[in-house]
């Protein structure tokens, strides 16, 4: 079991964002769904992205996502960012620099594998130009992160 588990408070949609993000990720699922009230409304819901553990709770208004967190999404390739920026940005909002707001106004960093390679470039200019590159995007694209480093 995992030591330190992630958890996320939600006015009312644990369980549709839970259902949602557990659709997004091989390795992913819901765990357990505790439930409340003649009408049995989810209380928490236990759920697992890629392996790892979250919680939700429908907690109320009172308290809503901002920007101090993130989860952070380590992607493979172009077509990973792309899926997961289309589908997470569906009622949510793009910002800049790989980050975007989903539906419920969890902020996630849908970031390339080689965006931190190229930033760590061993020569300083190359690395300037790359992040130079990436200031000026939204979603991130990796071909226009290569060019950057003369790649």
């Amino acid at each position: 079991m995992q030591k330190i588990t992630t958890y996320l408070w939600f006015d009312h949609q644990a369980e549709e964002a839970a259902t949602f993000y557990t659709s997004l990720f091989p390795d992913s699922r819901i765990v357990s769904v505790q439930r409340q009230g003649e009408a049995h409304q989810a209380l928490v819901v236990e759920f697992e992205l890629a392996g790892q553990r979250y919680l939700a709770l429908n907690g109320g208004p009172q308290h809503t996502f901002n920007d101090a967190i993130s989860l952070y999404v380590d992607c493979e390739s172009q077509e990973e960012v792309d899926e997961l920026w289309a589908r997470l940005t569906e009622g949510g909002e793009e910002s800049r620099c790989g980050w975007l707001k989903d539906r419920w106004g969890l902020s996630w960093q849908i970031i390339p594998r080689q965006l931190p390679e190229l930033l760590q470039h061993p020569d300083p200019d190359t690395a300037q130009q790359v992040m130079k590159a990436m200031l000026g995007m939204q979603k991130i694209q990796i071909s226009e992160l290569k060019a950057a480093a003369g790649q």
